[in-house]
């Protein structure tokens, strides 16, 4: 007797099957392909931290939720997390009607910076000089930059978290300038280039 496979969706509401990752750079390092990386919480319990290069198999969501529990206050709290993931889930989507796995995924994509200007000292001589950034870093810089984002825009707002990380989420995925992580990867890209 053949059991009927249930897919996996992200709190039982949106699934996984039809997110596409734009950027083939990217792909091995963006965790959202169904079997292997379908989750319904964002919370898998994995030694992520034990081996190089491991936390790119642990799912995107999954990344964005362990993010945001940073400044002191938050950590550890990864209730507090999932919580506000969920909420800003649905808020994405009814405001765009998309899947909002898809707005996350685009979202990372277009505020990872692709180069950098790293310090070269020799001597007593410090000069900068640009770098291109490896797939793994832009994707861990795109994440931080959109919670760091949602957090600086949350604090002493009126606004909850989980609205200000929608907004957030939402800008960078249409390329917004609007959005605090396209704007600090632009002024990342610009210091680089002026480097070269």
């Amino acid at each position: 007797m053949a059991i009927q496979q249930q897919d996996v969706k992200l709190f039982n509401r949106w699934s996984f099957d039809d997110v596409e990752i734009s950027d083939m750079s990217l792909a091995d390092y963006i965790a959202v392909i169904p079997p292997k990386h379908a989750t319904y919480l964002p919370h898998t319990a994995g030694r992520y931290s034990a081996k190089r290069f491991r936390k790119a198999q642990c799912p995107i969501v999954e990344r964005l939720t362990n993010s945001l529990m940073m400044h002191g206050r938050n950590n550890g709290k990864k209730l507090m997390a999932v919580r506000i993931i969920k909420h800003t889930m649905e808020i994405i989507h009814l405001l765009t009607d998309a899947n909002p796995i898809q707005i996350m995924v685009d979202a990372i994509i277009n505020s990872g910076p692709r180069e950098d200007a790293t310090r070269i000292g020799s001597a007593g001589v410090v000069r900068r000089q640009a770098v291109d950034i490896s797939p793994l870093r832009r994707v861990n810089q795109a994440i931080y930059l959109l919670t760091t984002g949602a957090r600086e825009s949350a604090f002493r707002n009126i606004k909850t978290i989980a609205e200000c990380l929608a907004d957030e989420l939402i800008n960078a995925a249409k390329g917004s300038s609007n959005s605090y992580a396209i704007k600090k990867k632009d002024e990342i890209e610009r210091v680089a280039k002026a480097n070269r």
